[in-house]
Parts: structure tokens; C-alpha cells; sequence
């Protein structure tokens, strides 16, 4: 459930540093235990489906063919 500031960065894939700059700008809540940063899990599962929605919809457009356009004429 509680995430470390280093388990945060494998989970998301991003670096510590940048971790911690999110957790010092507030855009991602953390709790300080005495020793360190814990971070709930739980706050990034509806970010991530968002992520996963868009990239499946960018792939259907980028895969969709380019239809045929029968109202151009050629005036050369």
C-alpha cells in the first residue's frame, strides 16, 4: 500500500530526483515517517489507466488509414 521514494520511481519509472521534486511541489502526497518519505500506491492507479486510455487512443487514430478523398480534380 505505502510506497518508498524509490519504489515510487520503479513503479512510475521515473527517476528519485524527480520524485522528490513532485513530493516538494506538492503533486504527489507523501507522509514523512521519522526516516523517510512513504507514498500511497493507491493515488496514481486512476492517472495511470488515464495514461493507458490516451495511449490506446492515439494508437487507433495513428492506425486508422487515411480515406480517399474522391472530390479532388486534377486542373493541370
Amino acid at each position: 500500500m505505502y510506497l518508498t521514494i524509490k519504489e515510487t520511481a520503479e513503479y512510475l519509472s521515473m527517476p528519485e530526483s524527480a520524485i522528490e521534486d513532485l513530493i516538494k511541489q506538492k503533486k504527489i502526497r507523501a507522509i514523512h515517517d521519522g526516516e523517510g518519505w512513504v507514498i500511497n500506491k493507491e493515488q496514481f492507479n486512476t492517472h495511470l489507466k488515464q495514461i493507458e486510455k490516451y495511449k490506446h487512443l492515439v494508437e487507433e487514430i495513428l492506425s486508422e488509414p487515411i480515406p480517399e478523398d474522391h472530390d479532388i480534380k486534377d486542373e493541370d
